[in-house]
């Protein structure tokens, strides 16, 4: 049996011999490469806190001491070493599986769940002061990436620790890497800490050195106060420091004594402390460390080359590429108009204008709020920003919408990918609720394509419009169809029938057009004829050709790759109710829950009653009970 085998909880890695450490450590790694070689998964980042984790469990006690991981994608060691190495994390992310990200609903051991970047330092703040004033004495440790510095939130926690708790260990687990290359100043200045040695070597040996000075021993007494101000006589501070934060590094991650050592330094600390451990993503398997970008978030690929499987010939572009294509195109013939991205420029397609237009690209870092305040600060000054964030991040920036962009009616195009599911990735991936969030701004316009060529013709859309403008569109391939070499702007509002049908009217939007199509198909085989309309814009709707359709179908079907509550189908019934027109409405879309991981959309839309053989049973079921209802209708008045 391995070692890793026989580990059924934390306690089993406390027992271990120091010698055997490093075996196991090389066994996690290759539990995690074997398994992210079949399901794809964050690879880099969880090969890069092994020694770290497996540290953290020799020093601290779970699941009475809590563990906050920024982002949580680097949690598979923590799950593995927590009675975690079973059939279940053969299928992490899968249908049956472990999740890609922490939850409390899996294991007591999983203090808090998240899988947006920034979250830790807050969160394990608010459980500090809880133990503060509970008067308990376990130990808080929040686990964040470098990158989360560059979220706001994590800057406002900076701000109150010292003022709310004196217990609190901060580790600043330092890759240089977010998902693409960490960009700003706090990038540099990490950079200039781990540099800066007599910094470091001064910070870490100040009360030996202080003791050594006559009266020394005096100032000690006098605490810790005075032995920074002496400190700062021969070096400055770090900006932790300046927040009452006790820094201590830079830490070599993969030096397992060297971890083991500061981490019970930290856990008997009187104050606030902050670990800064480097760490190497993707460290322990070669082509990780050469590619970290691309095995941040892999998909399946051959353990030995670490290729992925290449695209068919013919396999249609991805939508991001789509949008970066096409916006690069529009750029290079209107100067102002400029893309922006959180960190994501190879994930929303914008590296495709970085590239080409570098001076018309900004990449802002893990900072969304930033990136829409930043986008309408251009706006404001002959620009035409074009921000690229997933439709699951631009949650986070909601504020900024209403209150800086469309309170001031500026010209912004926003591109939500990942709009619909995200599926390996489950719940804080997911993106399914962009157009009820949308929908009820005032003065914007929200668009879907149904494929590729539309998605363009969107984009010149959205940059025609004087206003705040999004386009949803999904993860991975579009439809195939052919791309014009020059986009064209759609009458704002306008949808297209695709067919017409006396019994069924199905309006849909986005990807589900396509199903809509076949849904009629099904119909037809049961003698109802269906009309299909592409909705295109979700606000404002078509009103004009939704209120003749009413008057003159028995049904009307709704169609959305979101949740049915507030998007699509609720803005048709609004719009009949204001009509007074009424005609029954069957609402599809995703239930008003929230939505795990699962191996694909498809299976995924089939334990969710979404299948397009449940869609045809809950329309033929309606349909037939509208038919059923007129019959007795007649009968009574013929009566």
């Amino acid at each position: 049996m391995s070692i890793l085998d026989a580990i059924r909880s934390p306690a089993d890695v406390k027992r271990l011999p120091s010698e055997d450490l490093p075996l196991l450590a090389q066994e996690l790694r290759e539990r995690v490469i074997e398994t992210t070689s079949k399901n794809g998964g964050h690879i880099g980042p969880n090969l890069g806190v092994v020694e770290l984790t497996i540290g953290l469990h020799r020093v601290f006690n779970t699941p009475k001491d809590r563990f906050c991981f920024d982002v949580a994608h680097q949690g598979y060691i923590h799950k593995l070493l927590t009675g975690r190495n079973d059939k279940r994390f053969d299928r992490i992310r899968q249908s049956g599986g472990l999740s890609g990200f922490l939850s409390r609903a899996e294991s007591e051991h999983d203090a808090f769940g998240a899988g947006h970047a920034g979250t830790a330092l807050s969160a394990a703040l608010g459980m500090a002061a809880a133990r503060d004033q509970r008067g308990s004495d376990e130990n808080v440790v929040a686990l964040c990436g470098d990158a989360a510095f560059s979220c706001g939130i994590t800057m406002e926690a900076l701000n109150n620790v010292a003022t709310t708790t004196k217990r609190l260990i901060i580790i600043l687990n330092d890759n240089k890497w977010s998902i693409a290359k960490n960009v700003g100043a706090l990038s540099r200045y990490f950079n200039e800490l781990i540099t800066t040695s007599s910094y470091n070597r001064l910070n870490d040996d100040i009360e030996r050195f202080l003791l050594k000075m006559p009266g020394g021993d005096t100032i000690v007494r006098m605490g810790a106060k005075w032995k920074k101000e002496t400190k700062d006589f021969f070096v400055s501070s770090s900006i932790f420091e300046q927040y009452g934060i006790r820094y201590i590094g830079p830490i070599d991650g993969h030096d397992q004594k060297q971890v083991e050592h500061y981490l019970e330094f930290a856990k008997s600390a009187k104050q606030p402390v902050l670990l800064h451990i480097m760490t190497e993503k993707g460290h322990g398997y070669d082509v990780a460390t050469k590619n970290p970008e691309r095995f941040h978030g892999a998909s399946p690929f051959d353990m030995k080359t670490g290729k992925g499987s290449s695209a068919t010939p013919g396999t249609p572009p991805k939508y991001q590429d789509v949008m970066g294509e096409t916006v690069t195109k529009l750029a290079h013939i209107d100067k102002s108009v400029v893309g922006i991205t959180a960190a994501m420029p190879a994930g929303t397609g914008l590296n495709i204008l970085e590239e080409s237009l570098p001076h018309q690209f900004f990449d802002v870092g893990i900072a969304e709020e930033h990136a829409v305040l930043f986008a309408a600060g251009m706006a404001t000054s002959g620009f035409h920003p074009v921000c690229a964030i997933y439709s699951t991040f631009l949650q986070r920036a909601y504020d900024q919408i209403i209150h800086d962009v469309a309170l001031q009616n500026l010209p912004i195009l926003f591109c939500l990918d990942r709009a619909g599911l995200s599926p390996n990735d489950g719940a804080t991936h997911h993106g399914l609720f962009d157009l009820s969030y949308l929908r009820c701004i005032p003065g914007v316009i929200v668009m879907a394509p149904a494929d590729e060529d539309e998605l363009a013709d969107m984009i010149a859309t959205g940059l025609a419009f004087q206003g705040p403008a999004f386009v949803r569109y999904p993860r991975g391939s579009a439809v195939g169809v052919e791309i014009k070499n020059s986009p064209s702007a759609i009458e704002i509002g306008k949808s297209k029938r695709l067919q017409s049908g006396q019994d069924i009217d199905i309006w849909a939007v986005g990807t589900m057009v396509a199903d809509a199509e076949k849904l009629a198909a099904r119909l037809s085989e049961h003698h109802i004829e269906a009309g299909v309309v592409n909705a295109r814009f979700v606000k404002p709707l078509d009103t004009t050709l939704l209120t003749e359709s009413a008057k003159s179908t028995s049904l009307i079907v709704s169609m959305e790759d979101q949740v049915v509550t507030g998007g699509l189908g609720t803005a048709i019934v609004e719009t009949l109710q204001e009509a007074a027109i009424a005609c029954p409405v069957q609402r599809i879309g995703w239930p008003d829950a929230f939505i795990e991981h699962g191996d694909s959309v498809t299976k995924l839309r089939e334990e969710n009653e979404l299948s397009s053989e449940k869609i045809l049973e809950v329309v033929l079921a309606q349909f037939r009970q509208i038919d059923l209802n007129k019959g007795v209708a007649s009968e009574e008045a013929t009566t």
